[in-house]
């Protein structure tokens, strides 16, 4: 299986093109390839397919072999990918994803791309549909119980499911490894969770680590950073667009309320392309 190895400011995928490769039991595939040790090594594997309804499809899988609706960093390197390869000659595409249709829009520099900048829809804030269980229609500063300890959370989805935490304490410093279980596999979240732990740092910028349903602490999550960013504005703790700054790199992330649109815009990278034998 031919493939290449892209990541989203650390976030980082095995992409392969299925235009020209088939790739069977894809879960299996990524949870093989996903190995640091024993295979590539990434956080999960994206296969970039026809689509009927959009220029292209996305479909993700994460390190656990679990399907994912949507990655955010995963689709601005589909974006790249698929330029940069001669699949298309337009700086404005459509893709399709579990999460829902998403609208990119690419900066191009002598054939390179360098930002891709991508309507990631509305945030959907309805609990049943996020979803999670909750005795109210939205949750927005409510106390979630994690193994004894209270946190004020915010839950929204961006396509797949986010649970955001606003902490005084510096996230930099958090045992992710022991926290981070105890949210994704929670019982209030019935197809488990990401959760966003955030540092308010001012009205235009936080500070984000992410436990990710199915793949553990990334370097960066775009969906996720999007979820916190909504649940900050939502929270009255920042202004409408602000900088994301994530282990791998910032985010720039817009909540264009008027057009009910959140716009995320960031760079991708192509680290290195290879076979493997399966």
């Amino acid at each position: 299986m031919k493939f290449t190895k892209m990541h989203g400011i650390g976030n980082d995928y095995v992409y392969v093109d299925c235009f020209r490769e088939t790739v069977e039991q894809p879960s299996e595939v990524a949870k093989r390839i996903s190995d640091r040790h024993f295979g590539i090594g990434s956080d999960g594997l994206i296969l970039i397919c026809p689509s009927e309804t959009a220029d292209f499809r996305m479909d993700m899988y994460n390190a656990d072999g679990s399907r994912g609706e949507m990655c955010g960093n995963g689709i601005r390197c589909v974006a790249k990918y698929v330029y940069e390869k001669g699949l298309t000659d337009q700086t404005r595409i459509r893709v399709e994803t579990l999460g829902g249709m998403k609208e990119l829009e690419l900066t191009v520099k002598d054939g390179t791309v360098s930002l891709v900048r991508v309507n990631m829809g509305a945030p959907e804030l309805a609990a049943a549909k996020i979803p999670v269980a909750a005795d109210t229609d939205r949750v927005i500063g409510q106390t979630l119980i994690v193994e004894g300890k209270e946190y004020a959370v915010t839950c929204v989805s961006m396509g797949n499911p986010h649970c955001v935490v606003f902490l005084d304490e510096d996230v930099r410093g958090l045992d992710l490894e022991r926290i981070g279980p105890g949210f994704e596999r929670h019982e209030r979240f019935p197809k488990r969770i990401n959760t966003e732990f955030v540092n308010v740092l001012d009205e235009e910028t936080i500070r984000m680590r992410v436990w990710e349903r199915g793949s553990g602490e990334t370097l960066a999550c775009g969906t996720g950073a999007c979820a916190a960013a909504v649940a900050a504005m939502l929270n009255g703790r920042t202004k409408d667009e602000v900088t994301v700054k994530l282990l791998g790199g910032d985010l720039r992330i817009l909540w264009a309320r008027g057009e009910d649109a959140v716009f995320m815009t960031g760079a991708a990278e192509t680290v290195f392309e290879g076979e493997i034998l399966l």
